[in-house]
Order: structure tokens, then C-alpha cells, then sequence
């Protein structure tokens, strides 16, 4: 039998608050929270948080990217902001659409992408 995917995970320093980064910035289902480990969803799309106090296994520019497609990247951005991410260069103005990077409170890389 071929393996299937089970999910995509992130270490974060405080779960709770990476769950309400996710849950209120991008409309994502929380089906568990604990202080070490959370699950959530979007679609099909699951999204395990584990606990981390390792600083090493959270450093910028050591982590995944997450790709999210939205329907308006200005609001996105601003929520994603006011909860603590910060703009990794200008949103961009492609042919295809819009498209924005950002680090979430720990650091993990997230593309925002609008299709015209």
C-alpha cells in the first residue's frame, strides 16, 4: 500500500497561540488544542502544531512554507498582522494575481496568493 499524507507540521514555542494565529488569520477548523499539541483544518488540509521550546527548531529561514489561496489579500494581511506576523517584502502584483509573503509568530514562511 502506497502511503498516504496525514498532515503538515509546525513546531511552535506556544500552541494556544499559533492555534488562534491560524484559527482567526485564516478561518481554520480547530478540532484539538492543548498546550502541546494542536490539529486543525481547512478543506482536506491538516495542520498539526507541536510544541517546541528549542529556538533552533523554529529559526527564521529553517522551516516550511505554507501556501494559502484568499479572496481578498489586503484583509488577510492585516489580520495576519495584527496577530502578530510581519511582512516578508511588499504584496507583489503579478499577472496571475496577488501575492504576499509573511512570518508566522514563530517565524514559519506563509505565501498569501489572490487570483485575479
Amino acid at each position: 500500500m502506497a502511503a498516504s499524507f496525514r498532515y503538515i507540521l509546525q513546531l511552535h514555542k506556544d500552541v494556544p497561540k499559533a492555534a488562534k494565529f491560524y484559527k482567526e488569520g485564516l478561518d481554520f477548523s480547530v478540532n484539538v488544542c492543548t498546550l502541546r499539541w494542536a490539529e486543525l483544518q481547512s478543506g482536506h488540509l491538516k495542520l498539526a502544531l507541536m510544541h517546541s521550546s528549542s529556538d533552533i527548531a523554529v529559526q527564521k529561514g529553517f522551516s516550511s512554507m505554507l501556501s494559502f489561496t484568499v479572496t481578498d489579500i489586503n484583509s488577510s494581511v492585516t489580520k495576519l498582522m495584527a496577530l502578530g506576523a510581519e511582512m516578508d517584502g511588499p504584496i507583489k502584483y503579478e499577472v496571475h494575481g496577488k501575492v504576499a509573503a509573511m512570518r508566522c509568530i514563530d517565524g514559519h514562511m506563509l505565501g498569501l496568493y489572490e487570483p485575479v
